[in-house]
């Protein structure tokens, strides 16, 4: 049996749910102003349901997604918030990690969106370099294409921060990045600097596919998936906010760790919930890695 790293849940939408505001196209975000203490409310919850890494709530801190939503706050003064609230949370629970969260530019799973190379990166670097001293591992989320994991291995090479690239799949084929390219070309980027490689954001029905190509390589791999019944055509146009996405209603907590399960017997020592996964789901996820037989670390 496996050692296994577990991840937290959906951060953003346990915000949505418990703030109880109406979402916004940089919901999380306003929540650490309009509601200070309930990410770090959010955080010990998943820490309680047994994750032993939590994600800071840095995922859509770009200037151009603030600049979007009309926030005035400096950057490094969410940065710090942020920071704050995990690490109060960590303090906490001795002993669990903390990983600092990068999003991507622009939007999430909109590949064509994503600036060049020679515009991502520097931006890029500034977060990763904010967060890396205070973190024990930086994870790139919802990358939608191999140039995006490009720009990010690129804007890291300079960190001694150990750097996650988690990818998001297509939903009918877990073979595919949203951006319609081979999972094994960014498995084959990702191997060039990555300390892991993670499937996140996407349907868990299509996450085996890619644990059996992670399992290819020599990486430590992973999954976290979401909770959606899919991602709408609404919620891929111009700001959008997660009204335009629908929770699934058959993907209760004993369900989505039955999923867990079969991507550790594929070899994942990765394991988490992305949006929709609440803290229940990631109890859920520990007791079953436990009865598999499997130590969580």
């Amino acid at each position: 049996m496996a050692q296994i790293t577990l991840l937290d849940g959906g951060l953003g939408q346990e915000l949505v749910h418990r703030s109880g505001d109406k979402p916004t196209p940089l919901w999380s975000t306003r929540v650490m102003i309009d509601h200070p203490g309930l990410v770090e409310e959010v955080h010990r919850d998943f820490y309680d349901a047994g994750a032993t890494v939590i994600a800071t709530n840095t995922y859509a801190l770009h200037h151009d997604r603030l600049e979007l939503a009309g926030v005035t706050t400096p950057l490094p003064d969410l940065i710090t918030a942020a920071l704050s609230e995990a690490r109060a949370a960590r303090d906490a629970h001795p002993g669990k990690r903390i990983l600092g969260s990068i999003g991507p530019l622009i939007a999430s799973y909109r590949a064509d969106l994503h600036p060049p190379m020679a515009e991502a990166t520097p931006l890029y670097t500034e977060l990763a370099q904010a967060l890396a001293p205070h973190v024990d591992v930086i994870g790139f989320e919802t990358v939608p294409s191999i140039d995006a994991a490009r720009a990010a291995l690129a804007a890291t090479q300079d960190i001694d921060t150990p750097i996650w690239l988690a990818f998001t799949l297509d939903d009918q084929d877990g073979s595919k990045l949203r951006s319609g390219e081979p999972l094994a070309d960014a498995l084959s980027v990702a191997q060039t600097g990555a300390a892991a490689i993670l499937a996140n954001c996407s349907a868990p029905e299509v996450m085996a596919a890619a644990m059996d190509i992670f399992a290819t390589s020599d990486l430590p791999f992973g999954g976290y998936a979401n909770g959606f019944t899919k991602i709408s055509d609404g919620f891929l146009q111009h700001a959008p906010t997660v009204d335009a996405l629908t929770k699934r209603q058959d993907l209760g907590p004993e369900d989505y760790a039955a999923f867990a399960s079969k991507w550790a017997a594929q070899g994942a020592t990765i394991i988490g919930g992305c949006c929709e996964i609440s803290p229940d789901h990631i109890r859920a996820v520990h007791d079953a890695l436990i009865a598999d037989g499997h130590t969580i670390i």
